[in-house]
């Protein structure tokens, strides 16, 4: 496809982000690609590797390392937001003192801010000024960065208040390995990739605890149950999590080595702590804090949601894995159906 050649610069540095800024590259667009690591940003552009995040694989020449962000941001109107949840306000603070112009925000990140109980578009928009946020896009789905740096076939949704915004960044982004597909349900799209950690994490401690494969689809198809419950009770269309969003990087993320959350599950199954997992881990673990922003938006909804109330057990009060499980497996029996026709009800009830 012809596109018209434009400037981008990605703030983060970290695997996925260095693996965004392959496929804008790929794009032909000019990537300035931000880190705050010295060595990290020489690597880059010595180098054209990020051997830490991203090992044996080879960067374009379209992307630049950049560690001072008021250079980074100089002249250009998009910007890919590819840093941890927690990290976000600082960044942001630090791109509202040195942007000169207004920006296209595109945040990649999936999380949720405990406490607040703020989606990461929600924050965004408190931290910035409007006169410097031209436009907001959350772009998520099931997409390992190991995979996409390889060029592996790739899908994901782009979702936005303003969908001209959302059309704009699905042509940035897509080519013959990455799709890009629209979706108006900003909500949905968020909560979708926010919560799966929690259930990859989930996925993880059944396979530490060697339970195999009946216990993992289990979860998963509960684990959906429970998005999709709080989900709507925020706002989502439930159709979103049949999508992309919800069971795509639902599957994506519970099974594959490649995810942080399942491997951290995996090590807390198998009888590390929590602060022993991190540690080993070297990168954050979104589902971590996810899990107590999520046991906070349940109580604050009244949504019942037993895999992430038993997460949070095990993560933040001491509980043990194994009668965690034990205990999910024990609860009262229901019908498959009533969440279903709770949600039906519900819509019909507008």
């Amino acid at each position: 496809m012809t596109r018209t050649k434009q400037k981008a610069a990605v703030i983060g540095a970290g695997s996925w982000g260095t693996a965004l800024a392959m496929v804008l590259a790929d794009n032909g667009h000019e990537v300035r690609l931000w880190g705050h690591k010295e060595a990290q940003i020489e690597e880059i552009n010595t180098h054209r590797t990020n051997h830490k995040y991203l090992p044996d694989i080879k960067l374009p020449q379209g992307i630049t390392g950049y560690s001072s962000l008021d250079s980074a941001l100089r002249d250009l109107d998009i910007i890919i937001l590819a840093v941890p949840t927690k990290a976000i306000r600082d960044v942001l603070k630090d791109i509202e003192q040195v942007s000169q112009q207004p920006l296209t925000v595109v945040h990649v990140s999936k999380g949720i801010e405990p406490d607040s109980l703020m989606r990461i578009s929600e924050m965004i928009e408190a931290d910035m000024s409007s006169s410097m946020l031209k436009d907001l896009v959350v772009l998520s789905g099931p997409s390992h960065a190991e995979e996409v740096s390889l060029r592996h076939p790739t899908t994901v949704a782009v979702s936005s208040k303003n969908m001209i915004a959302a059309e704009r960044i699905q042509d940035l982004f897509i080519n013959q390995y990455f799709r890009v597909y629209t979706n108006p349900d900003i909500v949905g799209v968020e909560i979708g990739g926010a919560l799966k950690n929690i259930i990859a994490l989930a996925s993880g401690i059944t396979d530490g605890l060697g339970y195999g494969d009946n216990a993992k689809a289990a979860l998963i198809t509960r684990g959906l149950a429970e998005i999709t419950r709080l989900g709507s009770a925020m706002g989502a269309n439930p159709l979103t999590f049949s999508g992309l969003t919800g069971i795509g990087d639902l599957i994506v993320t519970c099974t594959s080595v490649h995810s942080r959350n399942w491997r951290a599950g995996n090590l807390l199954g198998k009888g590390q702590k929590l602060d022993e997992v991190l540690t080993n881990m070297g990168m954050v673990v979104e589902g971590v804090r996810t899990t107590k922003a999520a046991y906070q938006l349940a109580q604050k909804y009244e949504v019942d949601m037993p895999i992430t109330n038993a997460l949070y057990g095990v993560l933040f009060a001491g509980k043990d894995v194994k009668d965690s499980v034990d205990l999910l497996m024990n609860r009262d029996k229901r019908s498959e159906m009533e969440d279903l026709f709770n949600i039906m009800e519900e819509r019909e009830s507008e």
